[in-house]
C-alpha cells in the first residue's frame, strides 16, 4: 500500500518537474547587483526553471529550519521527561530489588503496642487489620 501510495505521488510529480523543466528552459540573468541592472557586475545566466526549483528547495529549507528552532522547547521538554521516566524505572527497580520477599518472616506483622489498635485486630474506626 506504501508503494503504491509512493508511485502515485512520485510518478505525477516528476511529470510535472518534466513539463515545467522543458516549459521554462530559456535564460534568464540572475544578478546580484542593485545598482546597475542592464550590466551587472555579479551575474549568472541560467534556466529559468532551475532558479524556480532552487529558490523552492531553499523556501522548503528556510521552512524547516524554522519549525525545527521554534520546536526545540518541545524537544527539550521530551528529552527532560524521557530523563525523568528513565530514573524513575530505575528506582522503581531498585525498590523492587529491596523488598523482594527472600524472608517471609520479614513481612510478617507484628503485634503492636500502638494505642490506635485495640484488642481483637480492628483499629479504632472499626477496620479489620
Amino acid at each position: 500500500m506504501r508503494k503504491f501510495f509512493t508511485v502515485l505521488i512520485v510518478i505525477p510529480l516528476g511529470l510535472l518537474f518534466i513539463v515545467f523543466a522543458v516549459a521554462n528552459r530559456h535564460l534568464v540573468t540572475v544578478s546580484f547587483d542593485p545598482f546597475n541592472s542592464i550590466e551587472p557586475s555579479a551575474g549568472i545566466r541560467m534556466p529559468l526553471f532551475i532558479v524556480i526549483i532552487v529558490a523552492a528547495i531553499l523556501g522548503v529549507v528556510a521552512g524547516g529550519a524554522a519549525t525545527w528552532l521554534r520546536q526545540r522547547h518541545w524537544r527539550r521538554a521530551a528529552r527532560q521527561f524521557e530523563a525523568d521516566a528513565r530514573q524513575a524505572r530505575a528506582q522503581l527497580a531498585d525498590l523492587r530489588a529491596t523488598a523482594s520477599p527472600r524472608d517471609p518472616q520479614r513481612f510478617l506483622a507484628l503485634p503492636s503496642q500502638d494505642a490506635r489498635y485495640v484488642a481483637g485486630g480492628r483499629d479504632k474506626r472499626g477496620a479489620t487489620l
